[in-house]
């Protein structure tokens, strides 16, 4: 054998060997993707999207790709697919679809305290003054349409009094109203230092609606007997990344202006985040109010948006939650 060919030999075993190294590594210590999908960013990006920054998700060994969509339903339509492993959004989706057969479960719930509410033009001084009058909300079964309902209901108001009008994103909303084309508007506070002297805050929907949650994770049973570990681990990281954002104002001011291009002066980030800390918001333990979220489905219910209340064990999976809450405390 010449010595070319042994040495081809023994590159040749070598190089297998460092394979089979590789290969056999624990999987641990490789990232696993965990595709999860949130409402496209706005001024409180800092707080949704702190999970992506400082490796939180890195340290549980998963690796995040984030999809932002326009709203919950369609969010909700690529989880039922299959094309996320997660997504944050309003827990009524849940309800409606898990009530056709759907197996969407909703892990824990962060933003427990909703920051919109309806504004109205200088003109409208009380819920009762929307009589005859055009609200913008979202799609039906959204936050903004439900809050609407709620708030209306709650002042004495049916929906069928005013003309509700769904309209994408928050900023189309905006954009409809202080250009006249509704007369009132469900948006997100974030409006609020920079509207004009004509548009005012008519309700908060904290006030008129304290029971309403406005963001939940969310994930389906088939994703969580598939991975429910990593799961775990997502939930961890999330926890982690809320509690670091909580506590850090001007990283999380800082990543929010990062994130949608704010320009210096822009009041936005910090109004939002210090309205959030303010009102006790945002919960980092991501809890499961039992009571909050059976009072969402009897609101569906009695608006005929959803045929029967469903047992809330089948719409809540608690014990990944639960699994998290150890690891943080470790």
């Amino acid at each position: 054998m010449t010595i070319a060919r042994t040495r081809s030999i023994a590159l040749a075993a070598i190089l297998a060997a460092a394979t089979i190294g590789l290969l056999s590594q624990p999987a641990a210590a490789q990232e696993k993707v965990w595709k999860h999908g949130l409402l496209n960013a706005k001024a409180d990006a800092g707080i949704f999207l702190m999970v992506s920054t400082r490796d939180f998700a890195a340290k549980q060994g998963l690796k995040l790709e984030i999809s932002q969509f326009k709203d919950d339903q369609i969010a909700l339509k690529a989880l039922i697919a299959g094309e996320l492993d997660s997504f944050e959004g309003g827990p009524q989706g849940v309800f409606a679809a898990d009530s056709k057969g759907a197996d969407a479960k909703i892990l824990g719930c962060h933003w427990i305290v909703v920051p919109h509410g309806i504004y109205a033009k200088q003109n409208i001084a009380k819920i009762a003054d929307l009589k005859g009058k055009s609200i913008a909300v979202s799609a039906p079964n959204s936050m903004p349409d439900m809050l609407a309902r709620s708030a209306l209901a709650k002042f004495g108001v049916s929906d069928t009094d005013v003309k509700l009008a769904a309209i994408g994103s928050d900023h189309d909303r905006y954009q409809a109203l202080i250009g006249g084309i509704v007369d009132a508007a469900v948006v997100s506070n974030e409006y609020q230092p920079v509207s004009p002297k004509n548009i005012h805050l008519l309700v908060a929907g904290r006030d008129a609606v304290p029971n309403f949650l406005r963001v939940c994770i969310v994930s389906t049973a088939k994703r969580l007997a598939e991975r429910g570990d990593d799961a775990v681990k997502f939930l961890t990281a999330e926890m982690n990344a809320l509690r670091f954002a909580l506590s850090n104002r001007d990283a999380t001011v800082a990543l929010t202006r990062e994130i949608i291009h704010a320009k210096p002066d822009d009041p936005r980030p910090a109004f939002v985040y210090d309205d959030a800390i303010e009102h006790k918001a945002v919960d980092p333990t991501l809890p499961l109010p039992a009571e909050k979220i059976q009072w969402i489905q009897e609101q569906m219910v009695k608006s005929g948006k959803l045929p029967k209340p469903l047992d809330i064990k089948i719409v809540t999976a608690p014990d990944y939650r639960e699994k998290a809450l150890n690891l943080v405390g470790k």
